[in-house]
């Protein structure tokens, strides 16, 4: 990878780009039809990205008025849409730092959206949830900066879809455990928070 590929705005550790490139292109070429349909339709990768954000927040009120099942459909159909706007925007050319720090910010909307909900619901405690949202926002925040200064990450867990999964795990089927799902995962990224930390300030 050359420097110039180093510096971009997003929050993907240095290998994970690259793989995540590789999705992108093979999901591209999957999709080529359905993508090329939604691009002379007029549609951007902002669209999906917008679309996706907002099935991703469906999910709160329909899971806080019962229709549980309908919450979690609407997440994983936020999560197929989360995927399909990178591929979109470099299928017509418009792959850029924009949408990159656009579909990031989106993602961190949804996930504290989500996990309020399931703190109102007594799913998960308020100091799991509280410290969940903390350190994933400030782990997205210094991948940003690192990648800006060309110091990525040489590796990162962003735990958001595990945790979403087991959200259903812990809903229907072994109540309780998302708790200890979301500490382990909260331990996890403190490590990432403090070494990014570290990392940014030896650089200034």
């Amino acid at each position: 990878m050359n420097r110039q590929e180093e510096k971009t705005i997003d929050c993907y550790s240095a290998g994970e780009r690259a793989a995540m490139v590789r999705g992108q292109r093979l999901r591209a070429w999957f999709l080529r039809p359905a993508l090329d349909r939604l691009i002379a339709r007029g549609w951007r990768a902002d669209h999906l990205t917008l679309a996706s954000t907002l099935v991703g927040l469906a999910f709160c009120p329909m899971y806080l008025y019962g229709y549980r099942a309908a919450a979690f459909a609407a997440l994983a159909l936020h999560v197929i849409l989360d995927g399909l706007d990178g591929p979109l925007a470099r299928r017509a050319g418009t792959a850029g730092r924009r949408g990159s720090l656009t579909d990031s910010m989106a993602d961190q909307v949804v996930i504290a959206a989500t996990t309020l909900t399931l703190m109102i619901d007594h799913q998960i405690g308020v100091a799991a949830g509280a410290c969940y949202v903390f350190f994933y926002t400030v782990v997205v925040l210094f991948a940003m900066a690192r990648n800006a200064l060309g110091i990525p990450y040489r590796w990162l867990v962003r735990p958001r879809f595990f945790v979403y999964a087991w959200a259903a795990v812990s809903v229907w089927w072994w109540p309780g455990t998302l708790e200890y799902v979301l500490w382990l995962s909260n331990a996890l990224l403190a490590g990432q928070m403090l070494s990014g930390f570290v990392r940014l300030r030896r650089r200034l």
